[in-house]
C-alpha cells in the first residue's frame, strides 16, 4: 500500500549502502566490546548483559518508536538519532567501567529501536509493489556483508589497537546513516511518503482526493488493526518463536563445534560465515518468485521448517564437514524468511501504520533473540550440548507446525475472498 508509481533505485542504493556501513560498525563494536570484556576478566553475566543491552530496548520502546516513525519526518528522525548514536559511541571510547559500557550500549540500542522501523517503513515508499522483493533482498545483502566483515575485522583491530579504534569506526558508521538520510529524496511524514516531485503532485490533487475514501485511505486505514489481519499476526508470532530457537543454537554453536566436534577456531568462523552468506542466496531466490501474499506465507512456512530441520540434523553429525551443506540450507531458508516477511508486512499494512507495524516486528524479533540467548545459556548448564540444540530446534519445529495452521488457513481463504488490507489506499 502507498507504494510509489516508479522505483527510485538511487534512493534504495543510498539506503542500502548506509545500512551496510552501519551494520558493519555495530557488529564490529559488539565484537570488540565482547573481546574487551573477556580480556578484562568480566564474567558470563556481563557478556549476557551486553548482548541483552542491544536486544531489549526495541522491545521496551515499541509503543513510542513506531508512532514516532509514522508521525515525524523520516529525515529528521534519522539525522537526530544518528548524531546521538555517534556521540554516545564516541563517549564509550573514554569509558572503562563495564557497567557504564553496558549502559551506553543500551542507549545505542534505543537509537536502533528508532532507526529500524523508520528505515523499514521508508523502503516501500521508494519502490513499486513488484520491486519490493528485490529492494528487500538488497537490504538483506547489505546486512549480511556487514555481518561477514565485522567479526574478523573487530578481532584484528582489538588485537592491534584495543577498543578505541573499533568504537570510533562505529561512531563514523552512524554518520553514514545521517549522510544517507540527507541524500535520500524519499521521505515519510505523518505516514505519507513524499518527495520533491510527488509532493507537488499530491498537493495539486488534494481537492479531488478529499472526497474519495479510496484515495485518502480514511475508510480502511482509520479502522485497521494489526490483530485483525490473521495472516500477518500469526506470521509475526511464528517468526519470533523461530528466532528464539535459532538464537539458543547460536549460544551452543561454539561449544558444539569446538568442544564436541573438536574443530578449530578457523572452522568455527567458516561455518558461521556459511550461514550468513547463504542468507543472501535465499533472499535473492525469493525475488524470482512473484507470488501473492498467500503464496509468500506458504513459502515462509516451508522455509521456517527447513531452518529448524537443518539445525536439528546438524546436532547429529560426528564431524564438522556435514555442517557446511546443512548450514547452507538453513541460512538460505533464513534469508528467504526475512525477505518474505518484509514483503508481506509492507504490502498488507496501510502506509500510515507501517512504522508501528515494523516496530512491533522488530520488537518481536529482538524479544525472541533475548529469550533465545537466555534459554540457550540455561540449557547448556542443564543438559549436554547436542540435547540442548535438539530441544531448541524441536521447540521451533513444533511452534512452526502449530502456528502454521491458522496462518495457512488465512492464506487459503484469501484465494477466494480478498483481504481488506490488500486494497491500495493510495490508488
Amino acid at each position: 500500500m502507498s507504494f510509489t508509481s516508479g522505483s527510485r533505485w538511487s534512493d534504495v542504493a543510498v539506503a542500502t549502502g548506509a545500512r551496510a556501513v552501519s551494520v558493519c560498525g555495530d557488529f564490529l563494536a559488539a565484537t570488540a566490546l565482547l573481546l574487551t570484556l573477556q580480556q578484562r576478566g568480566a564474567g558470563s553475566y556481563a557478556v549476557a548483559a551486553l548482548l541483552l543491552a542491544a536486544a531489549v530496548p526495541p522491545v521496551l520502546l515499541v509503543r513510542w518508536t513506531g508512532r514516532l516513525a509514522d508521525r515525524l519526518d523520516s529525515r529528521m528522525l534519522l539525522v537526530v538519532t544518528g548524531l546521538a548514536q555517534a556521540v554516545i559511541c564516541a563517549a564509550m571510547v573514554y569509558v572503562s567501567n563495564p557497567i557504564a559500557l553496558i549502559g551506553l550500549a543500551a542507549l545505542l540500542g534505543c537509537g536502533y529501536a528508532q532507526t529500524q522501523p523508520t528505515l523499514a517503513a521508508l523502503l516501500p515508499a521508494m519502490v513499486r509493489r513488484e520491486d519490493l522483493a528485490r529492494a528487500s533482498a538488497l537490504g538483506q545483502t547489505a546486512s549480511s556483508v556487514g555481518m561477514l566483515i565485522a567479526p574478523a575485522l573487530g578481532g584484528v583491530l582489538v588485537g592491534q589497537f584495543g577498543l578505541r579504534i573499533p568504537l570510533m569506526f562505529d561512531a563514523v558508521s552512524y554518520l553514514a546513516i545521517v549522510a544517507g538520510a540527507l541524500v535520500i529524496r524519499t521521505r515519510r511524514r505523518n505516514g505519507v511518503a513524499v518527495n520533491p516531485v510527488e509532493e507537488a503532485i499530491r498537493k495539486t490533487s488534494d481537492t479531488v482526493a478529499a472526497g474519495d475514501p479510496a484515495a485518502t485511505g480514511s475508510a480502511s486505514a482509520s479502522t485497521w488493526r494489526l490483530r485483525d489481519d490473521r495472516l500477518v499476526w500469526t506470521m509475526i508470532v511464528l517468526f519470533g518463536a523461530v528466532i528464539a530457537a535459532v538464537s539458543s543454537v547460536n549460544v551452543a554453536d561454539v561449544f558444539f563445534i569446538r568442544g564436541v566436534l573438536h574443530s578449530t577456531t578457523t572452522m568455527y568462523g567458516v561455518i558461521s560465515a556459511v550461514w550468513t552468506g547463504a542468507a543472501v542466496i535465499g533472499a535473492w531466490f525469493l525475488t524470482r518468485r512473484h507470488a501473492a501474499d498467500a503464496g509468500l506465507a506458504r513459502m515462509m512456512v516451508g522455509a521456517l521448517v527447513l531452518t529448524c530441520v537443518s539445525i536439528l540434523c546438524a546436532c547429529t553429525v560426528r564431524s564438522v564437514a556435514p555442517l557446511v551443506p546443512l548450514f547452507l540450507l538453513g541460512g538460505a531458508s533464513n534469508g528467504a524468511e526475512n525477505v518474505a516477511a518484509t514483503v508481506v508486512l509492507s504490502r498488507r499494512t496501510p502506509g500510515e501504520f507501517r512504522g508501528r507495524v515494523f516496530a512491533v516486528y522488530g520488537a518481536v524479533a529482538n524479544g525472541g533473540q533475548a529469550v533465545g540467548l537466555l534459554a540457550g545459556g540455561v540449557l547448556l548448564d542443564l543438559v549436554p550440548v547436542r540435547l540442548a540444540i535438539a530441544a531448541t530446534c524441536g521447540f521451533g519445529l513444533i511452534v512452526t507446525v502449530v502456528f502454521a495452521v491458522p496462518m495457512l488457513r488465512a492464506a487459503a481463504q484469501e484465494r477466494t475472498v480478498p483481504a481488506p488490507a490488500m486494497v491500495d489506499v493510495a490508488a
